[in-house]
């Protein structure tokens, strides 16, 4: 994975070290070098590693980018099949952890009385307060909905003699998720900088922050919207009366720098000299509006061309071509990678390396609000436009607006559960996390594969007999595509009651792919009930 992990814990443990031995510095500190991190650029530092970690070609490349089918794998597909590799989870689960604990060290920094005045300096106290709940709130949100129950309440609480954390029911998680926005926000005073430097999000702008942790509790809400009654409506009223984002400008996404501060996305393809992945084949067609002929699947804008798909894919020799999802490694001949783009080659705008890595976008919001409002179609247009406008602003070439308004009329013709779900699955596209999360929330889109559908159909030369290849999950998702990532191993025996606690709530008592996130309400036949 990174050769970097070990490090940056080793890293960590030290900054979190130097604040408990306190006489054994005074008696060995360097006074040419600083004993103590600043609390902007500790923030700013986990800020770009939860980023780096979240948005890479692991997590997100190996793992919610596929399952929530934007990217296959052209050569090793075991991913892209639901068999996950045990030392990426482990690793992914312990590094988030420690930079959950770099956020509570903010947190301190900015509350303990001997180092709030000069934390003040880089900032206004309770903002960075804010700032840092609001950004852990996000990350710990991104883990509950990858592995369900997860340790929480008693989570980064060592100094307290806690050393196994319990495991947390994710809907006790969620409630105080949305607490933590609430009061993060509460904190906020946007007359003052949040941090002076450091901050590749907003530049330190209260007003952005306040606006992300609103939209962020609007997301969460409507998450629930199948399991909380009215709760979730309650929570988006509050949002909405409090600010959320208002235009693109407000989205929130991580901005890299200059080399070698670049995007991991770049990092997988050129800097590990890796070609590893493509789009599908199911997402190409959407949005090329083709149907689905393969698995007699119907499209709800057949023959509407989407002006993202050349924002989002490259073509070859003059096609836009997806890989095969979900077959065997073996069955990934050369004549499907030759087919698909090269992204090598010719590197679309997600591959650049200061391409602004987006946490969520203002036409997410759009598309929360239409929901929220029973699927109304003014916030739906608005959210499609906002989408179309966002993505052509960062590839540097922005649309006409009558091919805006062309693509928004053809695809409004019919403004329901569908319309609004599958909208906001294009626009995540390289959010994988959100996306899977939304498939698994409202079903949409019903065009891409589950198991056992065809993926593709080869014709044997020499006989002329053609033969389907299909989607052949490696791991039992009960035929529908994967509810969850498996604990990772090492908890079994870093956190053993814990880790057995949690698998006995899990279906069948065992750590498996199919058991549902509270919130995910799919049938035994993979349908979900009216997204109302």
């Amino acid at each position: 994975m990174k050769t970097k992990l070990y490090l940056y814990l080793i890293v960590s443990v030290i900054v979190t070290f130097s604040f408990s031995c306190r006489d054994f510095e005074e008696i060995n500190t360097d006074p040419n070098n600083p004993v103590e991190t600043p609390s902007s650029m500790l923030f700013g530092g986990t800020q770009k590693k939860i980023m780096d970690y979240v948005y890479d070609v692991w997590f997100s490349g190996r793992q919610s980018l596929v399952y929530a089918q934007f990217w296959g794998q052209r050569n090793y597909t075991e991913e892209d099949r639901y068999q996950i590799r045990e030392s990426v989870n482990n690793n992914y689960f312990s590094v988030f952890y420690t930079l959950i604990a770099n956020l509570d060290q903010v947190i301190e920094l900015n509350t303990n009385p001997e180092t709030a005045a000069i934390s003040s300096l880089y900032g206004n106290n309770g903002n960075q307060i804010a700032a840092a709940r609001i950004l852990k709130a996000w990350l710990f949100s991104v883990m509950t909905d990858t592995w369900g129950n997860i340790p929480y309440s008693e989570a980064g609480r060592l100094q307290e003699g806690i050393n196994y954390p319990k495991y947390d029911a994710q809907d006790m998680i969620y409630d105080d998720l949305i607490k933590e926005l609430t009061e993060a926000v509460a904190l906020i005073d946007e007359s003052e900088a949040v941090f002076t430097g450091g901050d590749r999000m907003y530049a330190g702008d209260a007003a952005k922050w306040k606006k992300f942790a609103n939209s962020l509790k609007m997301r969460l809400a409507v998450h629930t919207s199948k399991v909380s009654g009215s709760k979730w409506r309650e929570h988006i009223a509050e949002a909405l009366e409090s600010g959320v984002f208002e235009n693109n400008g407000d989205a929130a996404a991580y901005h890299y720098g200059s080399s070698p501060e670049h995007s991991y996305f770049y990092d997988g393809f050129f800097i590990e000299a890796r070609n590893d992945f493509s789009i599908t084949r199911a997402f190409a067609d959407i949005l090329k509006g083709q149907r689905d002929t393969l698995n007699d699947k119907t499209h709800p804008w057949e023959n509407v061309l989407d002006p993202r798909l050349a924002i989002y894919t490259t073509p070859r020799n003059g096609e836009y071509v997806g890989i095969p999802y979900g077959i065997k490694s073996e069955e990934m001949s050369a004549s499907f990678g030759m087919m698909a783009p090269d992204f090598n080659a010719a590197p679309p705008l997600v591959l650049n390396p200061d391409f602004p890595v987006p946490l969520m976008t203002y036409a997410e919001v759009q598309f929360i609000i239409s929901e929220y409002n029973d699927f109304s179609e003014n916030e739906y247009r608005e959210g499609v436009k906002a989408s179309l406008e966002y993505w052509a602003g960062l590839n540097g070439t922005p649309l006409e607006p009558t091919e805006i308004d062309e693509y928004v009329t053809a695809v409004s013709q019919n403004v329901d559960a569908e319309a609004v779900a599958m909208q906001k699955y294009i626009d995540l596209y390289m959010n994988g996390m959100e996306a899977w999360t939304e498939i698994r929330r409202t079903g949409y889109p019903t065009q891409l594969l589950s198991p056992g559908e065809i993926s593709a159909v080869i014709v044997d030369a020499e006989t002329g007999q053609e033969e389907a290849l299909r989607f052949e999950p490696l791991s039992d998702t009960k035929g529908r595509i994967v509810a969850r990532v498996k604990y990772p191993t090492n908890e079994s025996t870093l956190n053993k009651e814990g880790f057995e606690e949690a698998v006995k709530k899990l279906d069948g008592g065992v750590n498996n792919y199919h058991t549902p996130m509270f919130w995910d309400r799919r049938g035994a036949e993979g349908q979900h009930p009216v997204n109302k």
